[in-house]
């Protein structure tokens, strides 16, 4: 017997120097602490070879502690069923029909087994820590808790970007503390008191959410069916929040195939939940839903390429790296699945070059045991603000997400992830903007999700109410340059892109920039347009001529690859991180060369530099060589006519844009705050009905135009209701709310305000009359800024101070001059109307408030009669009392006037 024990040893520590594996780390079963890996499956086919495969990866791997599969079986589906000898097995009653609700939902059955583990195994009485994984994954390299920086009330799990409910009122409805959700799933590995915390409560709230029907819908769940299938994932964040577990995310230790390892990380952990494929050969585990390849002797899944023809197929280190993933995944299973056939003692099967790879040293090399590099060990730094609501305004309704629960309709897409970002400020002139694109982005299908850089001064910031209007990174001012003093505020622009770069760790593998006065119609994704690694997606920015002349030979050393490109901006994140710091200095570098701000070098026709930073952004690319794939099929501005049968995705409403009398100009709403005031919005565009149809060029345009202003109407509308602003057909005047009653007073139909006006022009002819040439000034002066607005806007863009004082103008372009005053004013948007905003003001109430006046009046007439033939002191004294009566006289008048509470008002139109 002791020779037998001996010749064994010695056959594993030959077996350990043949393969090149030091002895001491077949040792890593010993361990300090105990750990207990699990992973939950149904009865089924499907998942019997993913059990093979984890099962077979686990050994390979040499993962610490026992491991136990929690198999959910109806009693009908345990009668027939085959596969008991597959793993290590505790049984838990199936859930997947829930016992009260009748709700069909099997990927409950994960938190119900963990919970029925905890209670009745004991296993897991002898258990310190617990890693979860699911069965569609590949162990390559041990998993051991406390060496990937778990700690007792800090477990460690990968990001899961795309949960989206921990921002918004989801987590606010199934958790007191919503600041602490954690987007995480994947991996865990956390302390087995940890967990005995928490699995009563990941179960109950995934029950929770399962029930909660009315918030499956994507934009609050970014599920792309909105079918709640993930309400087991939320579960299990609303769970660690409620016992306040906080997570260590890390997102190196697990990968997909098909997704590129960062440089010097190693993972250990695959998931193959989404398809894959290296050249022509592909797999995707849904093709296998009903296979039965455990139990079919020698029949394997089809045989990938082999390393050899990787290394031909891709130069690239790191690309090649990813494709020997794929391979290794589908590898590792095929090899368990042989293992397995053997194991039901199925007939040896016949020789092939594939085989003879698998039983290869070269393979067994390929697949030996991975461990942690520094780099894989790094957790993300993820921004929180605990004191900003980070609710956006509409949470997105497609999301491209990596489902993780095994259904036939699962949806997965092999496509890259992406990140939509936006530049704006703290300013009511950006809110609007703000959130017309965000409701824009949700509306459009763009996967992902977005990001607002928020640039704003320590003093704009005490004061700004937007927080809540985007999903938010904030970013220091550059406005007015720290080293120069240069009042330059576009170039926040590339200072928040390279802040964001640098302070926020995404997951996505492609950027889309755009500007905040832009509106999406559809999705814009690299794989439509082209965009890849050193190949951004632009569209055509042709005025930038500078890239011809000397302009591009003074600022970069590469001009031939200066491209006139901008707007819409695709950009792997990869080529991001090198270029943002280029961007930023290259507008600095063309703002301070003022010797050659001139038109016929810059393009710009006011020759005030103020596109310094659109050349910032082609000679920093030309200066790393990005060569751009130039679409003119992603952006249109409004009143431009389209081409035919094209689906632009973006509208951007930079210039002044017109449909007939109608017409819209962003810069005369600089200072308008349209998202604090209760139903504010923009004068609405005419109906497509009433558009010319003769000509079906200038439809076309008219209709996009109108579409534009609709959908910014419509962002707002929805902001108001979601602000809870009260119903405009029932707004209350409470007696004490002067404000209120001025405003209620402004939304009376044009019918009152004539007849009040006409009954003020009967009582008041003299005061009509002053107030005719007021309003004749001021038409005057409106249609003499008209003439020149042009200017005056690219001088705003010039001068901060010249802008201030141009913006708060009035303007003619949405109706009548008082129109746009009084909205500006009081904030409420009204039918355009020619009436100046005096009479605007007049009613019924005014002119019996007259007829008392000259009742007043005559009494005090009297009254003054009778006091002068008793005093009979003399005309001095008469005078005297005169004036004293005459303040009386005001005094009453005033009094009475502000109990009508309109004397504010009226004042301010008499002094306009």
């Amino acid at each position: 017997m002791m020779e037998k024990k001996a010749i064994l040893v010695f056959l594993v520590l030959t077996l350990s120097l043949i393969s090149g594996q030091e002895p001491e780390k077949i040792d890593t079963q010993k361990a300090p602490w105990r750990i207990h890996t699990l992973f939950s499956v149904e009865c089924q086919n499907y998942f019997d070879w993913q059990t093979v495969g984890l099962m077979h990866s686990y050994r390979k791997a040499q993962q610490p502690g026992p491991i136990t599969r929690l198999l959910s079986c109806t009693e009908d589906e345990r009668k027939g069923y085959r596969g008991m000898e597959l793993a290590p097995t505790f049984e838990v009653p199936s859930m997947s029909r829930h016992p009260k609700t009748g709700d069909w939902y099997p990927a409950i059955n994960k938190p119900a087994g963990v919970v029925h583990w905890l209670k009745y195994s004991k296993e897991a009485e002898n258990v310190d820590w617990v890693v979860i994984l699911d069965a569609d994954m590949i162990i390559r390299g041990p998993i051991v808790p406390w060496e990937i920086g778990a700690e007792k009330g800090k477990p460690v799990s990968a990001y899961y970007g795309y949960l989206i409910g921990c921002d918004n009122i989801l987590a606010k409805l199934h958790t007191k503390h919503p600041e602490f959700c954690d987007k995480v799933g994947g991996l865990l590995a956390m302390h087995i008191d940890d967990l005995r915390a928490l699995a009563p409560l990941w179960l109950s709230k995934t029950e929770e959410v399962r029930e909660d029907r009315a918030h499956w819908p994507t934009n609050y769940t970014g599920d792309i069916y909105g079918t709640g299938w993930i309400s087991e994932m939320y579960g299990y964040s609303f769970g660690a929040a409620e016992v306040g577990l906080r997570h260590k995310i890390n997102d190196n230790l697990m990968i997909y195939p098909g997704y590129t390892p960062r440089e010097g990380v190693e993972p250990i952990l695959m998931h193959y939940g989404l398809p894959f494929n290296v050249g022509n050969w592909s797999f995707s585990k849904l093709d296998h839903h009903e296979d039965d390849i455990v139990y079919d002797c020698s029949r394997l899944f089809p045989e990938p390429p082999y390393p050899r023809e990787i290394t031909q197929m891709e130069s690239d280190h790191n690309k090649r790296r990813a494709l020997f993933l794929n391979i290794e995944c589908i590898n590792t299973m095929n090899e368990g699945l042989l293992l397995q056939h053997a194991a039901f003692k199925c007939p040896k099967p016949k020789w092939s070059k594939y085989l003879s790879f698998l039983k290869s040293k070269t393979f067994a090399e390929l697949s030996r045991p991975k461990h942690l590099t520094p780099q894989s060990r790094q957790m993300m730094e993820i921004e929180i603000h605990e004191e900003v609501n980070k609710e956006p305004e509409k949470p997105p309704p497609k999301i491209e997400v990596k489902i993780h629960k095994e259904v036939v309709n699962e949806p997965e897409k092999p496509h890259p992830k992406i990140h939509t970002i936006f530049s704006t400020e703290c300013s009511s002139y950006f809110d609007w903007q703000t959130v017309g694109l965000v409701h824009s982005f949700y509306k459009s299908g763009q996967p992902g999700n977005i990001t607002r850089l928020l640039s704003c001064t320590d003093e704009d910031l005490k004061q700004y109410k937007g927080h809540d209007l985007a999903p938010t990174h904030y970013v220091p001012s550059m406005s007015r340059h720290p080293l120069t003093g240069d009042w330059y505020p576009a170039i926040n622009k590339p200072a928040a892109v390279l802040h964001w770069m640098n302070h926020v760790k995404t997951d996505a593998e492609y950027i889309v920039i755009l500007d905040a006065d832009m509106i999406m119609r559809g999705p814009i994704t690299p794989w439509e347009f082209n965009a890849g690694r050193s190949r951004p997606a632009s569209t055509p920015y042709d005025y930038l001529i500078g890239c011809d002349n000397i302009l591009a030979k003074l600022h970069t050393r590469h001009p031939e690859a200066c491209d006139k490109v901008g707007g819409v901006i695709i950009m792997h994140v990869d080529d991001l991180r090198k270029f943002a710091l280029q961007w930023l200095h290259k507008t600095m570098e063309v703002r301070l060369d003022r010797s050659h701000w001139s038109k016929n070098i810059t393009g710009d026709i006011y020759e005030s530099g103020w596109i310094s930073e659109m050349y910032g952004y082609s000679f920093g690319a030309a200066e790393l060589n990005l060569r751009h794939v130039i679409s003119d099929e992603i952006l249109i501005y409004p009143g431009y006519v389209p081409k035919p049968g094209v689906n632009y995705r973006v509208f951007h409403y930079g210039l002044e844009y017109r449909v007939g009398k109608w017409s819209f100009d962003k810069a005369n709403w600089r200072h308008t705050d349209l998202v604090n005031k209760c139903w504010a919005k923009f004068p609405d565009p005419p109906d497509p009905s009433s558009l010319d149809q003769t000509d079906n060029n200038s439809l076309q345009r008219d209709l996009l135009s109108v579409e534009c202003a609709t959908t910014l109407n419509e962002a707002l509308r929805l902001h108001h209701e979601r602000r809870k602003c009260p119903d405009p057909n029932t707004i209350s005047t409470p007696k004490h709310d002067r404000v209120n009653q001025d405003r209620v007073d402004e939304t009376r139909t044009n019918a009152e305000t004539r007849r009040a006006s006409a009954e003020t022009r009967t009582n008041a002819e003299t005061r009509t009359s002053a107030e005719s040439r007021t309003n004749a000034d001021t038409k005057t002066d409106a249609e003499t800024r008209t003439n020149s607005e042009t200017r005056a806007d690219d001088e705003i863009r010039t001068n901060a101070e010249a802008r201030m004082a141009v913006e708060t103008t009035t303007s003619t372009k949405f109706g009548g001059v008082d129109e746009v005053q009084a909205f500006r004013h009081d904030e409420m948007p009204k039918n355009s109307s020619q009436e100046s905003s005096q009479v605007e003001t007049s009613n019924g109430t005014f002119t019996s408030m007259r007829f008392w006046i000259m009742v007043l009046w005559g009494v005090s007439i009297f009254g003054f009669l009778g006091v002068m033939s008793v005093m009979l002191k003399g005309r001095k004294g008469l005078k005297k009392r005169g004036k004293g009566y005459k303040s009386k006289r005001r005094t009453t008048y005033s009094g009475f006037w502000d109990t009508n509470g309109q004397d504010r008002h009226l004042r301010n139109a008499e002094t306009a």
